[in-house]
């Protein structure tokens, strides 16, 4: 009945050393470039003028103020707006926010497409890393799941007396019940980002909707499935598994799949946001930055958009607006 704690045939042996260190050697790699990845603050067109920062001081607070926001952030492509509508400003750091991008209370920063500070990798994350903290939470999970599977068989033997009686048994019980619990957690927290992933929400904006100029809509920076995943992980499919930086755009601009409604225009696409419908959304006319745009202009169509495509109006107004320029 005596059962060796170590495995006795030696291409398995093969095979578990090098799957573990595969791993092993992903899940670090993806964890220090989540830890060590700055956040991204907003660009310099984002911070108010010297003599903006001067009237927003003169000026008291409310509609005065607001007059000089508006003004300042006119050639910004920015479309979210606080609950009041007002343009948002953070005092801290004195800029108006870009879409998406919220101030940190920890790092003390306006970060871009902030999702949340993370305490287990001491850094925000957002937009800079989002696509390495995935990584790390897939390549962790697969860790956990492949160290209690090849422990699996010794755990069993424990509970059955087939274990020589050393120190090891507590050893390969502890592994199993700490992998086993990690893999639980960290399963159920990589299953709600995959989903965010897919609906191109953040953890931020899960909890509060983003406010566009007439309206909440929480599905507003979704483009599809497709789309939306390409905008974290990027459009070349060998980088998507590596902790390696290919998300799409600049962090401070977003496509968004809100429409305006014109005479000239096809209608909106119904598949994209059904509570948008027939609603009049008047956006300021502002180009969509380069590294963003081709998400709503390559050559791979969305199956809800039945509109034909017109051609020469890519990027001359509202990103929203580019929509049915697909081909």
């Amino acid at each position: 009945s005596h059962f060796s704690v170590t495995m006795t045939n030696i291409g398995e042996k093969v095979v578990c050393l090098v799957a573990y260190h595969i791993f092993f050697m992903l899940f670090v790699w993806s964890y220090w470039k989540t830890i060590f990845t700055l956040p991204m603050n907003p660009s310099k067109e984002f911070h108010l003028s010297y003599s903006d920062k001067e009237s927003l001081e003169r000026e008291p607070r409310g509609e005065s103020q607001q007059e000089v926001l508006r003004r300042a952030a006119k050639d910004l492509p920015i479309y979210t707006r606080t609950m009041s509508g007002a343009i948002r400003y953070c005092d801290r750091c004195q800029l108006v926010k870009p879409d998406r991008c919220h101030h940190c209370s920890v790092c003390d920063k306006c970060i871009l497409k902030m999702d949340h500070h993370c305490p287990w990798v001491n850094n925000c994350v957002g937009f800079s890393n989002y696509k390495f903290f995935l990584l790390f939470l897939a390549y962790s999970l697969l860790y956990c799941i492949f160290i209690a599977a090849t422990d699996l068989q010794y755990f069993i033997k424990f509970w059955t007396n087939g274990l020589p009686d050393t120190q090891a048994k507590f050893h390969i019980m502890f592994l199993f019940f700490a992998a086993a619990m990690f893999s639980v957690s960290l399963s159920s927290l990589f299953g709600y980002h995959c989903w965010l992933v897919s609906k191109n929400k953040s953890t931020l904006e899960v909890f509060r909707a983003p406010i566009f100029r007439h309206r909440t809509d929480k599905n507003g920076f979704s483009l599809g499935f497709s789309k939306n995943l390409r905008q974290v992980f990027g459009d070349e499919k060998k980088y998507w598994l590596l902790p390696v930086f290919s998300s799409l755009g600049d962090g401070c601009s977003f496509p968004t799949c809100l429409v305006n409604q014109d005479p000239e225009q096809a209608s909106t696409p119904g598949g994209l946001n059904s509570t948008s419908k027939n609603e009049n959304h008047l956006f300021p006319a502002k180009p969509l930055r380069d590294s963003q745009s081709h998400l709503l202009t390559d050559t791979q169509s969305w199956s809800e958009i039945s509109a034909k495509p017109e051609k020469g109006k890519v990027g001359m107004s509202n990103p929203a607006l580019t929509m049915e320029n697909e081909t």
